[in-house]
């Protein structure tokens, strides 16, 4: 019988989740997958961003090859959500409408092209006249996205992968080396940890919502005259609406803030249409803090071959965007392990 070998998936949040279901599809037969986290989502550590995710689709135009690529796995990321949407009703997914309302936008908005290349493919796209604007904005579009229910679409992944035959380890890892002494044979470690291990690119973007059980039926985007965003986005399977939101670079505390809550709710209030029977008052479950992991020049997907022809192969530093790159960075990965020679390629039946 052939030697066996295991690929190590190192992390599991969505991205990590997602790469290591798209991994497992490609396996041969002599190959098997362990996945090891220090969280998993039944947990609720602030350090583990994807429970407590937003989670809905917005485009960023952009025409930087970073930009670009992002934009590509995103498009991925949206049809492979629509398909789970359909056939995966339990998965926490729903096409919803969208809409965006900018009081200032930048550049990159006001470029045709840089805007195409990211809201082309969405259902129903259409960006809003200058009548169908709200006082102070002036930039609007709409389409058709999805918002996911992230705690729930994390554990439909997680169950997915261990029905299908994927093992599980809880393990904190210090050290990528590591990874190669948690199962026999490891000839591949996919470093899917967020943050990287001591990757000095990488920083945290903290993360400040509020999760009420009001109901509004779309997801709303509006960017204030000063910077700031508010949103808001309904959790599918009742699971209440996220109210947004802060972004705050390499900002460590762990503590809702009481005054940025009611600045959220104070904002939302105004300008979302909540039923009308929430009389502009909002019933709080609870604040939520996350540290998103970031990186500077972006996300990074690459693979280094260290001695005996072994490789860690990185897919990490999505920031805010893990849910919305999940799928095009997983088939990036796997791509990157085709090439590499680290997986087979699977005839088409």
């Amino acid at each position: 019988m052939a030697n066996r070998e295991t690929i190590v998936v190192i992390g599991a949040g969505v991205i990590g989740l997602s790469t290591a279901l798209y991994i497992q599809q490609h396996l041969t037969p002599t190959q098997s997958i362990l996945l090891i986290a220090r969280d998993f989502p039944s947990d609720t550590s602030v350090n583990y961003a994807s429970p407590w995710a937003g989670a809905h689709y917005r485009p960023v135009p952009g025409s930087t090859p970073q930009a670009l690529r992002e934009a590509k796995q995103a498009q991925r990321t949206y049809e492979f959500l629509k398909r789970t949407a359909s056939a995966e009703p339990g998965a926490g997914v729903e096409f919803v409408g969208g809409v965006e309302y900018l009081e200032a936008p930048p550049a990159e908005y006001l470029d045709t092209q840089s805007v195409r290349n990211v809201y082309a493919h969405l259902d129903g796209f259409r960006k809003l006249g200058g009548e169908e604007l709200p006082a102070g904005v002036r930039w609007g579009v709409e389409y058709g996205t999805y918002v996911v229910n992230s705690p729930v679409y994390c554990a439909h992944l997680l169950r997915k992968f261990v029905l299908r035959g994927g093992e599980t380890k809880r393990y904190t890892l210090v050290n990528l080396e590591e990874g190669f002494s948690m199962a026999r044979g490891v000839r591949c470690v996919v470093n899917c940890s967020g943050t990287g291990f001591g990757d000095p690119k990488s920083f945290i973007i903290r993360g400040q919502t509020c999760l009420v059980r009001n109901h509004v039926s779309k997801t709303i985007t509006r960017q204030n005259t000063d910077g700031s965003w508010s949103f808001c986005i309904p959790r599918p399977l009742d699971g209440g609406t996220i109210i947004g939101g802060t972004k705050e670079p390499n900002n460590w505390d762990p503590n809702p803030s009481l005054e940025t809550r009611k600045r959220l709710l104070d904002n939302a209030s105004k300008w979302f249409p909540f039923a009308p029977e929430s009389k502009g008052q909002f019933d709080v479950i609870h604040d939520i803090v996350g540290r998103r992991p970031a990186r500077e020049g972006g996300l990074r997907i690459e693979a280094d071959k260290i001695a005996d022809d072994r490789y860690v192969v990185h897919g990490y530093g999505a920031g805010g965007r893990g849910f919305e790159l999940s799928r095009g960075v997983a088939e990036d990965i796997v791509s990157l392990m085709l090439e590499k020679g680290l997986l087979q390629a699977r005839a088409s039946l």
